[in-house]
């Protein structure tokens, strides 16, 4: 490789029709020719850049980006001249300005801005470690087919089967064409011996219309995104939903999970939901992965940070995001978002109340509830884990009850119901559930509920559903929102609070139609359905 010479072309010519001034429009801020100039400069084997083209603007924009120019004859600008002869007149001209043979000639086209310098090398490497007169890249898209045969349409397959089970069909991308400079003729580029690169789909898109620029800006804006958050009993899951909320709001971009290993109740929540996710033993094993995988965003979703800890990851990454933190951490974060808590302390980077609420997908089309007359159903409801067992404490007053009302407990990953007793009673009318895929189907069609401090308190809200708050632990008193003005009952630290002043005050609630409507009109005062949106954009901003 040391003694070789490889010349990469970039043929642009001026006359675009479908999108005008193509090569040279800015695409998420660039000319789309620089695209395939960076590419090809930043690649490890490719000695020698060219563009090749008849316009002016084109030129000027190659020489910002330090390109040699090769220009083109008019009468190989034509739009019937196939790329053949471009290629062959801009080596020609190369070699002779060079005073050298080139070994190997790569066509780049512009069209193909999200193609990555790496994948142009893998190939390269390929290219140069296997027996082939010419290499094209490829994207494999086995779909069922058919043709036109004889006036008739006929399938052209032999066998129906699933996408998977298809053979390889590949379509050539623009990306590129690498071949031995032998082969490099007037009336093509392509030896004996073929061979086929396949790249991903996320870098085959040729620039041929106004749908695929589109798509390729949306491409070249993808973010790498680490998401840190760990779910077990002494913390609860909310971090974990929290997180999986923001993965199914950053779609189109590239999302994964970084969990500690020990943590198996978190672990388990995220295997579920089917994003990739990642392990790690401590901090330090974290800022090595990130070294590695270089992430452009890294959202830390696990409570108070040091500063110290913040520094380490703002070395390794442009933008480090921190949640719910009250640690030094906080000062030192690019963007500090405690939607849990109302004061900033001061700090313009940090954003701090109901406003940044994350709800998750299935309160933003939550339908309110109806108060009625007759309660009928209370819901109970204390989080993943349930750290200080507040559903026991629950549970042993619904099994105190007359079995009128029906009590639906409903309990999380990290919660084991049956080792704490917790189980369904026809007789008292109480229904167990465990784990349930859509709790905003089950909170609609109660009268009451009973929860914990946290994020559920803002999902009750959505629905305007009457509730009555115990605090799992002294962090969660600080979470502001469960209060009077907001529709709630808000009972301290549940732990603290005995069975007779809970017993009391759900049997008011119940008997207190006027009251219910009242909290009920109270939550659906706030909007709280805009925050997640708030919240993405301060994370990408």
């Amino acid at each position: 490789m040391k003694d070789m010479h490889i010349l990469a072309i970039i043929p642009a010519r001026g006359g675009s029709k479908g999108i005008p001034r193509k090569n040279v429009r800015l695409l998420n801020n660039q000319p789309l020719i620089s695209y395939a100039i960076q590419n090809a400069q930043n690649s490890n084997y490719i000695t020698d850049v060219y563009i090749s083209t008849d316009d002016v603007e084109i030129e000027t924009v190659a020489h910002k980006y330090n390109c040699e120019v090769i220009k083109r004859d008019p009468k190989l600008a034509l739009d019937n001249i196939t790329l053949d002869p471009v290629i062959y007149d801009a080596v020609l001209k190369a070699e002779k300005m060079q005073g050298l043979t080139y070994d190997i000639v790569v066509t780049m086209q512009p069209t193909s801005p999200v193609l990555r310098a790496t994948t142009l090398d893998a190939a390269l490497a390929h290219f140069i470690a296997n027996d082939v007169d010419t290499l094209i890249s490829v994207v494999n898209k086995p779909h069922l087919a058919w043709k036109e045969e004889n006036g008739q349409i006929v399938p052209n397959y032999t066998k129906r089967l699933n996408r998977q089970e298809l053979p390889a069909n590949y379509l050539e991308t623009g990306a590129f064409v690498i071949t031995k400079r032998e082969f490099v003729k007037e009336n093509t580029r392509f030896g004996a011996k073929i061979g086929v690169y396949e790249i991903s789909e996320d870098e085959a898109v040729d620039i041929d219309s106004y749908l695929d620029w589109a798509l390729c800006e949306n491409i070249l804006k993808k973010k790498k995104i680490f998401l840190r958050c760990n779910g077990y009993k002494k913390i609860g899951m909310g971090h974990i939903y929290h997180c999986l909320t923001l993965a199914y709001h950053l779609t189109g971009h590239d999302v994964t999970f970084i969990l500690n290993e020990e943590y198996e109740d978190g672990i388990n929540k995220i295997k579920e939901s089917y994003f990739p996710y990642r392990l790690i033993k401590n901090d330090a094993d974290f800022y090595q992965l990130i070294e590695t995988e270089q992430p452009d965003i890294i959202v830390n979703d696990c409570l108070d940070t040091t500063a110290e800890y913040i520094k380490n990851l703002k070395k390794r990454c442009p933008k480090v995001v921190t949640i719910e933190d009250l640690g030094t951490g906080a000062a030192e974060a690019n963007v500090c978002i405690n939607a849990l808590y109302e004061n900033n302390h001061g700090l313009s980077h940090v954003y701090g109340g109901e406003k940044y609420i994350c709800l998750r997908e299935e309160f933003l089309i939550s339908t309110p509830i109806t108060v009625k007359k007759d309660v009928q159903n209370i819901i109970v409801m204390f989080g993943g884990t349930d750290p200080s067992n507040l559903t026991r404490k629950i549970y042993d007053l619904a099994l105190q009850s007359d079995g009128k009302i029906q009590f639906t407990f409903v309990t999380g990953i990290g919660y084991d119901a049956i080792a704490n007793g917790i189980i369904s009673n026809e007789e008292k009318n109480i229904v167990v559930l465990n784990n349930v895929k859509n709790i905003c189907n089950y909170m609609e069609k109660a009268d009451i509920a009973i929860t914990s401090q946290g994020r559920t308190v803002y999902e009750l809200a959505t629905v305007g559903l009457p509730a009555i708050v115990l605090a799992q632990n002294e962090r969660e008193l600080l979470h502001t929102f469960a209060k009077a003005e907001n529709g709630f009952i808000n009972l301290g630290l549940g732990k603290d609070v005995n069975c007779d002043t809970i017993k009391k005050t759900i049997n008011d609630l119940v008997a207190d139609y006027d009251q219910r409507v009242d909290m009920h009109e109270k939550m659906l005062a706030k909007d709280l359905k805009s925050g997640v949106n708030r919240e993405i954009n301060l994370i990408l901003e």
